[in-house]
């Protein structure tokens, strides 16, 4: 059955609508970051760039390095972001623009996310790499979709129970990295945790300038869980919302974090920039290993 011109949007030369991209334009291995500008401290390592394209937030470069095919690109910050990029992305490789059909034979895409994150465990110092292992969505993203069988039901339970939260309709989803690609992340350069997504950045992450948090215990009461035995390490805004739907799509997500705050310590990182690219380069060279 084709999908309605309502569902799938494309623009007239036919590329996808909010990303601007045609299926050509994409390699089956994609690093996503959050910042426009990060876009081109990524490719700038590529021995060729072959397409350039934008649209609002969403920026995607494509090219060679070391003779690997990769695609890098903007999503913006937040799940409500992701769900756009992942969903067209996937359409890219497993919709037939031409008859609106979905493709019997399925295209499998491996995601990469290179983010800035800030810690909530003391011990986790400013500058350090994170691998996420798993994520945990304050988000409400994954609540949208038919997504039991790609989450974490055992950590969910065990969560929302001890936190307690659901008075204030904040009920955690959660997902797992896939294993096979985190493997490829593993050293002695990186430890791994379990991620906290928010819905923002303030409220959401217990900061507060002049609007009071109703959680007055959000990152001490979050740092205080843990499951078999392992705590949960840090804050953003994007991985959980990446797991479900490539999980849900068939395809393979990580999200690697570089440590520029520790909300514990109340530090913030003097070389942020060299951190990031740092583990643009780790990333990179991982990939093609």
């Amino acid at each position: 059955m084709a999908i309605s011109d309502s569902e799938l949007i494309l623009n007239p030369d036919g590329s996808i609508y909010h990303l601007n991209l045609l299926p050509e334009d994409i390699a089956s291995t994609i690093i996503t970051v959050g910042d426009p500008n990060r876009v081109s401290m990524v490719s700038k390592y590529f021995d060729t760039v072959d397409i350039n394209k934008e649209k609002r937030e969403f920026l995607t470069h494509t090219g060679i390095y070391k003779g690997k095919r990769i695609t890098v690109i903007s999503t913006g910050i937040g799940t409500d972001n992701i769900d756009i990029v992942f969903n067209e992305l996937d359409a890219l490789v497993n919709i037939d623009f031409a008859t609106r059909k979905v493709k019997q034979r399925k295209t499998r895409l491996d995601f990469i996310r290179i983010g800035t994150s800030g810690s909530i465990q003391a011990d986790i110092p400013v500058d350090s790499f994170l691998l996420s292992s798993k994520a945990i969505g304050f988000d409400g993203l994954m609540h949208f979709y038919e997504a039991g069988q790609v989450r974490n039901n055992a950590l969910e339970q065990e969560l929302n129970q001890f936190l307690r939260w659901e008075d204030h309709n904040i009920v955690a989803y959660v997902v797992d990295a896939d294993e096979d690609l985190a493997k490829k992340f593993d050293s002695n350069r990186i430890r791994f945790g379990i991620t906290i997504t928010n819905s923002g950045f303030y409220g959401p992450q217990g900061r507060s300038l002049r609007l009071p948090p109703k959680l007055h215990d959000f990152n001490t009461k979050l740092a205080a869980f843990s499951y078999q035995n392992l705590p949960l390490t840090n804050h953003e805004m994007e991985t959980a919302g990446m797991y479900g739907l490539a999980k849900l799509h068939g395809h393979r997500a990580v999200s690697l974090n570089a440590i520029l705050a520790n909300r514990a310590t109340g530090e913030f990182s003097k070389h942020g920039r060299k951190t990031i690219d740092d583990l643009i380069k780790y990333t990179l060279e991982k990939i093609v290993s």
